[in-house]
C-alpha cells in the first residue's frame, strides 16, 4: 500500500479522496493531495484516534476501508508521552515519524522482529547468576555456534526478513528461551529484548508479550528507552537532533540524514499544531 502525502498526484489520491468523502469530507475529486486533502486526512485521523500527521499511510487507508485498527498507535499515546517526557508534542511526533518503522505488526498479526544471531551468541556466553562459569558458558556458546551458525554466531547476519524472522526466533528459543527473546529487536521502534530489565519489565518474556499486544505498548517501550537513557533524554528535551540521532541510530545517522529529518519533522508538526486539540 503506497503512502500518500501532500504534493502527490495520482489515481490513488483520487481513491483516497473518495473514501474521505464517504466519511464526511467534501473534497473535490481531482487526484491532487493539496491542503484541503491533508486537512481532511487530519480530521479523519483525529476522529478515529489515529496519529494526526496528515499522511495517508497504510494505517489510515486501512481504517478508511473498514479494517481493524485495534492494535495501532493512536494520537492519545503521543499526547501522553509528550506530557510524561515534558517535551513539545511536535517533538514526539518527530521521533515517532523518523525513528519508527511505520508499523509494529506484520500482516499476519505478529509483531515485527529481527533476530540477531551475534547477540544470541553474546547472551549465551554472558554469566547470569552467581556461580556461573564464564569459561564453560563461552565453550557452550562456541559449540552451539559450530552446530547452529544461523542462530548462534560471532558475526551478525543470516536475516530472513518478515514472517521468517519468527521461525528463526522459534528455533532459537528451543536452544535458550530467554537468550533468544533477548536477542531480537521488537516492534515499530526495534527495541532489543536485552533491555527488558532497564526498561522496567518483570522478565524478557513479559516484555515480548507486551510487544505482541499493541503498537501502544511498543511505543511505551520506546518512551521508557528514552527515559532511562539520560543523554538521549537530555538531547530530546533540548531538541539537539544530531545528538539524539547519534545516540539512537549510531554513527551512521549522518549518512541517513536522521538529524535533518528530525528537525524538519519537528518544524512541520510545530507549524501545524498536530494533535493539539487532543492535548488541550
Amino acid at each position: 500500500m503506497t503512502t500518500l502525502r501532500h504534493g502527490d498526484r495520482s489515481q490513488a489520491v483520487r481513491i483516497l479522496q473518495k473514501n474521505l468523502n464517504s466519511h464526511g469530507a467534501k473534497l473535490e475529486i481531482d487526484g491532487a493531495y493539496g491542503d484541503n486533502t491533508e486537512t481532511a486526512v487530519r480530521a479523519y485521523q483525529r476522529k478515529v484516534g489515529l496519529v494526526d500527521d496528515g499522511v495517508a499511510g497504510s494505517k489510515t487507508q486501512t481504517s478508511l476501508a473498514g479494517g481493524d485498527c485495534s492494535k495501532l498507535l493512536n494520537n492519545a499515546d503521543l499526547v501522553k508521552a509528550a506530557e510524561r517526557l515534558g517535551v513539545p508534542l511536535a517533538s514526539v511526533y518527530a521521533v515517532n515519524e523518523v525513528e519508527s518503522l511505520g508499523k509494529g505488526f506484520l500482516d499476519n498479526g505478529k509483531p515485527v522482529i529481527l533476530f540477531e544471531r551475534h547477540i544470541m551468541y553474546r547472551q549465551l556466553a554472558t554469566p547470569r547468576h552467581d556461580g556461573d562459569d564464564p569459561a564453560a558458558l563461552q565453550s557452550h556458546a562456541d559449540q552451539l555456534g559450530a552446530t547452529n551458525p544461523a542462530l548462534v554466531n560471532l558475526k551478525p547476519g543470516g536475516y530472513a526478513g518478515g514472517t521468517a524472522e519468527h521461525q528463526r526466533l522459534s528455533n532459537a528459543r528451543l536452544i535458550d528461551d530467554t537468550a533468544a527473546l533477548e536477542s531480537a529487536s521488537w516492534g515499530g521502534f526495534q527495541i532489543m529484548g536485552f533491555h527488558w530489565k532497564r526498561l522496567g519489565y518483570a522478565s524478557v518474556q513479559n516484555f515480548a508479550a507486551a510487544m505482541g499486544t499493541s503498537e501502544s505498548l511498543q511505543f511505551d517501550a520506546f518512551v521508557r528507552f528514552i527515559e532511562t537513557d539520560p543523554d538521549l533524554y537530555k538531547a530530546l528535551k533540548a531538541r539537539k537532533w544530531a545528538a539524539f540521532a547519534k545516540l539512537y541510530n549510531g554513527p551512521g545517522y549522518k549518512r541517513n540524514l536522521y538529524d535533518v529529518k528530525l528537525q524538519r519533522a519537528f518544524e512541520r508538526h510545530a507549524d501545524c499544531a498536530c494533535g493539539q486539540e487532543q492535548a488541550a
